[in-house]
C-alpha cells in the first residue's frame, strides 16, 4: 500500500522495502541518529538488546515464520560464543574470522536437533529442543573443561584491527549495532523470497506444502540452521562483548524470554522482534531501577520479593499481551503504518 498520490510504474518499484523518497530520508536519518547515540548516552542498553535481537531474529525465522517452537535458543548462544572465545583463545584466530565460524557451528547443532520435526510438532517438538538446553552445557562443561573452564569462567580476548582494541562499550557498539542492523535486513529479505514463502506454507498448513511439492524436511531443517546460525552469531558477539562467559550466562530461562520478546512484538514479523526485545529488555531495566526506591518505601518487603519483580512484570505483560494483543506490538505498527498511507481517507 502505497501513501495517497503514490504510483508503482515497475515491478522494481513494487517489491522494494523502502519504497518513496520520505522512507528513505526516514531510513537514512534514523541510522544516522542510531550510530550517533553513543556520543550522548550509555549504550550498554543497547549493545544488549541488539545482541538479542539478532537471536530473537532467528527465532522469529523458527516460529514464526515456519511454525516450528523451539526452547533452545539459548543453549545455540552457547555453542556460538564457545566457538569463538576457544577460536580466539586457544588457535588465535581473529574475531572477524571466528564470527562466522561460530554461526555456522552453532547451525551445525540446530541441525542435530532439529531433526525431530519431520516426524514431531508443537508440545513434542518443544520437549526435542528443550533437550539442547540441557546437553550441550552439559557438553561444555564436562568434555573438555581444560579448554572450556568446566563451570567456571573463560575469559575471552576484545576484536580488534590492527593495534587498536574494541575493548569499550563505545566501541563494541560499531561492531554489534551494524551487525545487528544487517541480520535484520537480511531477515527481511529471507522472508520475502521463495524460502520465506515456504516457511510460511509450512506453518499456516503443512501437509497442504507437501502436496504442493514444498520439500518438509529440507525447510524445516533450514529454518533450524537459519535459527540457530543466528543464535550463534549472538553468542559470539556476547562472548566478546562481555570479554568473559560462563554456561551460567546461557539458561533455560532465556530461552523463555527470548519467546515472550517474539510474542510481545508480534509474531511473523522482523519489526516484531526489534519491538519485542527493545520493549521487554527496556521493562527490565525500568523495573530493576525502581528497587531501590521500593525498597526505600517499604522496608519491611524482604529483597528477594524485590529482586523478583522483573519476572512477575515480565510474566503479566505476557499474559496480557495474549489475552488483549497476540498479535504484538508490531500489529499495532501496521495499524498505524495504514492509517498514515490512507490519510486523508482513512475511513
Amino acid at each position: 500500500m502505497r501513501p495517497n498520490g503514490v504510483y508503482d510504474t515497475k515491478y522494481t518499484q513494487d517489491i522494494a522495502i523502502v519504497r518513496t523518497v520520505p522512507h528513505w530520508a526516514l531510513l537514512i536519518g534514523g541510522l544516522t541518529l542510531l550510530f550517533l547515540l553513543p556520543l550522548w548516552i550509555k549504550v550498554q542498553v543497547m549493545n544488549l538488546i541488539a545482541i538479542y535481537v539478532i537471536a530473537v531474529q532467528g527465532l522469529s525465522i523458527l516460529t514464526g515464520y515456519t511454525g516450528q517452537i523451539s526452547l533452545g535458543q539459548s543453549a545455540f548462544m552457547a555453542v556460538g560464543a564457545y566457538t569463538s572465545a576457544l577460536l580466539s583463545v586457544h588457535a588465535g584466530i581473529s574475531f572477524w574470522i571466528s564470527l562466522p565460524l561460530s554461526g555456522i557451528s552453532a547451525g551445525l547443532a540446530g541441525l542435530v536437533f532439529g531433526l525431530p520435526s519431520l516426524r514431531i510438532k508443537g508440545f513434542y517438538l518443544a520437549m526435542a529442543t528443550l533437550a539442547a538446553q540441557f546437553i550441550i552445557p552439559c557438553l561444555i562443561i564436562h568434555i573438555r573443561p581444560d579448554l572450556t573452564e568446566g563451570t567456571g569462567v573463560l575469559l575471552v580476548p576484545p576484536p580488534q584491527i590492527g593495534d587498536f582494541k574494541f575493548n569499550t562499550q563505545q566501541s563494541m557498539f560499531y561492531i554489534i549495532m551494524p551487525i545487528s542492523v544487517f541480520l535484520t535486513f537480511v531477515a527481511k529479505n529471507l522472508t520475502r523470497s521463495g524460502i520465506g514463502r515456504a516457511f510460511i506454507a509450512i506453518r499456516d498448513n503443512d501437509l497442504a506444502a507437501e502436496v504442493m511439492g514444498i520439500n518438509l524436511f529440507r525447510y524445516k531443517i533450514l529454518s533450524f540452521f537459519i535459527c540457530s546460525f543466528y543464535a550463534g552469531i549472538a553468542g559470539s558477539l556476547w562472548a566478546h562483548w562481555m570479554r568473559s562467559i560462563s554456561c551460567d550466562d546461557f539458561t533455560i530461562m532465556q530461552s523463555v524470554w527470548f519467546l515472550g520478546m517474539l510474542i510481545v512484538g508480534g509474531m511473523g514479523s522482523t519489526a516484531g522482534a526489534v519491538f519485542g526485545t527493545a520493549a521487554i529488555q527496556l521493562l527490565e531495566e525500568l523495573t530493576r531501577g525502581m528497587s531501590p526506591f521500593l525498597i526505600q518505601f517499604f522496608p519491611h518487603v524482604k529483597g528477594t520479593l524485590i529482586e523478583s519483580l522483573s519476572p512477575m512484570v515480565f510474566g503479566m505483560i505476557i499474559i496480557i499481551f495474549l489475552i488483549f494483543e497476540p498479535r504484538g506490538i508490531n500489529h499495532r505498527w501496521e495499524i498505524f503504518k495504514t492509517s498514515y498511507r490512507l490519510w486523508p481517507f482513512t475511513y
